[in-house]
């Protein structure tokens, strides 16, 4: 992992096409602003675990055994 220090309205770039920019700091609060492509998907990490675990959930053994009904 990198760590890095940025005051506020600092930024930082990834991959020449994504800008992180640091908006605001209250307290233990950081907003961050994040400029990346439309086909760039950001989430929330908590969201993209949900994500992440139903489509694990819709790829299971249930999901395998209805595929396995339909195809005869």
């Amino acid at each position: 992992m990198l760590a890095l220090s940025r005051k506020k309205n600092e930024a930082l770039v990834i991959n020449n096409n994504i800008e992180v920019t640091v908006l605001e700091i209250k307290g233990e609060q950081v907003k961050l602003g994040i400029s990346a492509p439309r086909e760039v998907p950001v989430y929330r990490k908590e969201v993209y675990v949900q994500i992440q675990a139903s489509n694990q959930e819709a790829v299971s053994m249930d999901g395998m055994d209805a595929l396995k009904e339909l195809l005869g």
